[in-house]
């Protein structure tokens, strides 16, 4: 694919992103690559690591560089510039010798280069922009299934002080221990019920704590006002939750639970999306409408047919 595999977060921070301290949050219960959080994709196929927990998110968003690490900051931000400088001189050079095949390739290279070196230039600028006062105190990590609230919570404190306009919230099965919610199997092996009866109340019981969650993010964000306009942060915000598994006991990734509020959207209803010919209808071509209500005027996002004009604006 042209864009590689780029995931949706990712891809609208490189139209939008360069307005705050951070082009895109994104936030997991796992650092690990096996089972752990592997959402976000860059353009070139890496993958981005979470910021694993309420306390880490707290002190990116608000604890303030020293002096030191500022400058450490700098050198580094000099030091990638010199490089991407040195790139892009050896590419240009090389250019004028590769056949038009080839050129084709590099061309892609010098864009990602140069992509690269507006992101090192965004670094640059809040270096030495102080971050906003803190609202609450530092919190302390209990686990995933305990953090959870908070960190919605903070993703809603990103938003309110413009530290950024995009963020992403996963939750990795392997990191759920679920043994504070009254359930003796782990998120994994429990949503692997077998048909097991007394399996299956405990995933109800799980997935019913994630989306009493979810929706309490949401409750918050439409009883906060946009600071510039006379809306709520729900109404300016669009807020997607889902899974990549339509039914967990049997690996299927069909007819995917899918959430989407906010953003002008029109809501109130279920839509179960039929087949194209052969094929069903993809969620990139949910992908599609959202990055093109957000302004980004892309045709196509990874395998979409088209946009999805059951959404149209209410």
């Amino acid at each position: 694919m042209p864009d590689g595999n780029i995931s949706l977060d990712q891809r609208a921070p490189e139209i939008l992103g360069s307005a705050t301290r951070f082009p895109t949050l994104t936030v997991g219960s796992s650092n690990g690559l096996h089972n752990g959080c592997q959402m976000s994709w860059t353009r070139s196929g890496v993958r981005v690591p979470p910021i694993t927990g309420p306390r880490e998110l707290f002190q990116k968003l608000f604890v303030q560089d020293s002096d030191e690490g500022k400058k450490a900051a700098t050198e580094r931000s000099v030091l990638k510039k010199s490089i991407l400088d040195s790139v892009l001189h050896d590419a240009n050079a090389m250019s004028k010798a590769v056949t038009s095949q080839d050129r084709d390739k590099l061309d892609e290279y010098l864009t990602a280069v140069r992509e690269s070196e507006m992101k090192v230039e965004q670094g640059r600028h809040w270096i030495g922009v102080p971050k906003p006062k803190a609202p609450i105190d530092e919190p302390r990590n209990q686990g995933i299934v305990l953090d959870l609230p908070l960190l919605y919570d903070l993703v809603i404190l990103a938003l309110q002080t413009d530290s950024t306009r995009i963020a992403t919230l996963e939750i990795s099965s392997e990191q759920f221990d679920a043994s504070v919610l009254g359930v003796s199997g782990g998120y994994h092996s429990t949503s692997h019920h077998g048909q097991q009866e007394e399996k299956i109340l405990d995933l109800v019981k799980l997935e019913l704590y994630q989306t009493k969650q979810f929706a309490r993010f949401m409750e918050k964000l439409n009883t906060l006002k946009d600071e510039f306009s006379e809306t709520s942060l729900l109404e300016d915000s669009i807020i997607l939750s889902g899974s990549g598994m339509g039914n967990a006991n049997a690996h299927t990734n069909t007819d995917l639970p899918i959430i989407l509020a906010g953003g002008g959207f029109k809501h109130g209803q279920h839509i179960a999306l039929p087949k194209e010919g052969y094929k069903r209808v993809p969620l990139s071509n949910l992908y599609l409408s959202i990055l093109n209500r957000l302004g980004v005027e892309d045709d196509y996002f990874s395998q979409s047919t088209g946009t999805l004009t059951q959404l149209e604006t209410a």
